[in-house]
């Protein structure tokens, strides 16, 4: 447990820096599991005719699925499959992690067939405390997909890292 623990120049440097570009597919196969996994029956998701009748290109993303990064061996992480260099870095010295939360604005229809490209920017850093696990640090990064196609911005995500 982190009884002290303060923001660095060092760290509030790295507000702003942004990831280097990285893909991710959307599938009909990535498409189905997702679905699958969440527990979804809708037939738009995983039949294409039912999908077409219902006036999609082909299987929509369901909602918070924004593809399958692109794994790169030697070039990814090899925990989150994006890029492995070149992302905002934070040398906090803190061991423990939680997932803060993470919400997701879908701007565009998202289907199989997409390629989208995601770049990640580091907004915020704050600290925190908690009578039970001390001072934390709380990361927050913004994700923006941008259809490779087109351009177009279609979904951002804003999410939260908490180290303690």
């Amino acid at each position: 447990m982190a009884e002290q623990f303060e923001l660095t120049d060092d760290m509030r440097a790295q507000i702003g820096k942004k990831s280097p570009p990285w893909d991710y597919e959307v599938t009909t196969t990535s498409v189905r599991m997702f679905a699958r996994g969440v527990g979804y029956t809708d037939p738009v998701y995983f039949d294409v005719e039912a999908a077409r009748k219902a006036g999609y290109r082909s299987l929509p993303a369901p909602p918070t699925y924004l593809g399958t990064p692109v794994f790169i061996p030697g070039r990814c992480s090899d925990t989150f499959s994006g890029p492995g260099e070149g992302l905002p870095r934070v040398d906090h010295g803190l061991k423990g992690i939680l997932d803060g939360g993470t919400e997701t604005e879908v701007f565009e229809t998202i289907c199989a067939g997409d390629n989208l490209v995601a770049v990640q920017e580091l907004i915020d850093l704050k600290v925190g405390s908690s009578a039970s696990i001390g001072k934390m640090l709380i990361m927050t990064a913004d994700t923006s997909y941008t259809d490779k196609a087109t351009g177009k911005l279609v979904a951002r995500q804003r999410a939260q890292v908490i180290y303690y």
